[in-house]
């Protein structure tokens, strides 16, 4: 009788909550960090990823080992069947419903088979108790001047012969859009020259960044410009002038170093989308505008990448490479498009939350190539067209 009284015990204590104090889970394949945290709603809060690392040991720069199981951000507790506060020790009565909520989505995405209440074990992830600051940050970021709102508006991001934006239809309304440009701030990307002048990547994605930014505003979407120049605007110039003054929507400094660059803009894209999600926004896309460097003797026209085994990413760069078939044989009946779609496991393909496509403008160093990003005419068509693609993969 006493064996099974303890045997009882034991296994009580061992399949309970406080046993475990941190949820765990497997990597996948081709799995990064923040690819891994995305599947528990915890990928846009920097501090998550860092206690990531402290929990499995793993430095910034390691990757993920397919099969193994990793430790996650997130406590758990035992529900004490009275409340999530007198539980976990707080007196925040938002922060108890934000967990209450994070609880049951955690059910409803089929990632915990009962509700806490049930089998009383409580999840708490990280940041909500460790990045006051994020989670304050994901609410105002949405507030920022480049999102639509009624019929246009004064978006002075764009320039004063821009700034004005008139709705010309709704057929975006409802969808989120992340536009990116390339590099910027202490990196101008590729380089060339165009006689005496001074080619920089970020110029030219910029520009035609914040045109196509422009136009989905006018279609009634919520755009956001992650890279922004406060003083540049829409430019018309041809030979535009490289700077370094860039900076990442919220007004953060945009870092040197490549990997810690691209995880800031993955970043904030994420807690936007969460934010959005929150709302009920069911389509968001993100779109990351680049000009490549290639033997200058290549004539290049514009390409696609998607995210390797992203059926969703895949549709969207297909529908917009659609778009500029037809666009060539409108406006370019001469010549043949060889624009190409590849599948590639791109940083920000894969770590961001949205699905999105990365396009490359053209080969900065051929003559005839820049032709496409130095001419003002051209940056606005390559604007539209992307444009009118997206609104086709909006129907998906």
């Amino acid at each position: 009788m006493w064996t099974l009284i303890i045997l009882s015990f034991l296994l009580a204590v061992t399949n309970g909550p406080t046993d475990s104090p941190h949820l765990t889970a497997k990597a996948k394949s081709g799995e990064g960090v923040l690819a891994l945290l995305r599947r528990f709603d915890l990928e846009a809060y920097t501090c998550n990823v860092d206690e990531f690392h402290i929990l499995n040991r793993l430095d910034k720069t390691d990757g993920l080992i397919e099969g193994r199981i990793y430790k996650l951000p997130v406590k758990r507790h035992r529900y004490n069947g009275k409340s999530i506060r007198s539980s976990i020790g707080i007196q925040d009565f938002d922060l108890a419903v934000g967990i209450q909520e994070y609880n049951k989505a955690m059910q409803k995405a089929g990632k915990r088979r009962n509700a806490y209440e049930d089998d009383n074990d409580l999840w708490v992830p990280h940041h909500f108790l460790h990045c006051p600051n994020e989670i304050k940050e994901s609410k105002t970021l949405t507030d920022l001047d480049i999102r639509s709102t009624g019929r246009g508006g004064e978006f002075p991001i764009f320039g004063p012969a821009y700034s004005n934006v008139k709705r010309e239809s709704d057929i975006l309304k409802g969808q989120v859009f992340y536009i990116d440009a390339g590099h910027g701030g202490p990196d101008p990307g590729a380089m060339s020259t165009r006689g005496d002048h001074t080619l920089c990547e970020d110029e030219y994605a910029y520009d035609v960044s914040i045109r196509l930014c422009r136009h989905l505003l006018a279609r009634g979407a919520i755009a956001y410009m992650i890279t922004r120049d406060n003083n540049d605007g829409i430019r018309d110039g041809a030979l535009l002038d490289c700077d370094s003054d860039e900076v990442a929507l919220g007004d953060k400094e945009i870092p040197l170093d490549q990997k810690e660059r691209l995880y800031q803009r993955s970043a904030i894209i994420n807690r936007l989308y969460e934010r959005h999600k929150q709302q009920g926004v069911k389509q968001q896309t993100s779109v990351f505008i680049h000009v490549d460097s290639n033997n200058k003797g290549l004539r290049q026209d514009v390409f696609f990448y998607h995210l390797k085994r992203s059926k969703t990413s895949k549709a969207i760069a297909e529908a917009v490479h659609r778009e500029f078939h037809q666009k060539y044989r409108k406006h370019q009946a001469a010549r043949t498009y060889h624009g190409t779609v590849t599948g590639r496991d791109l940083y920000v393909l894969r770590e961001t939350s949205p699905p999105g496509i990365y396009v490359e403008l053209a080969n900065i160093r051929n003559p005839e190539d820049q032709k496409r990003i130095v001419v003002r005419e051209n940056r606005e068509a390559l604007a539209q067209w992307l444009a009118d693609g997206l609104v086709n993969a909006s129907k998906r």
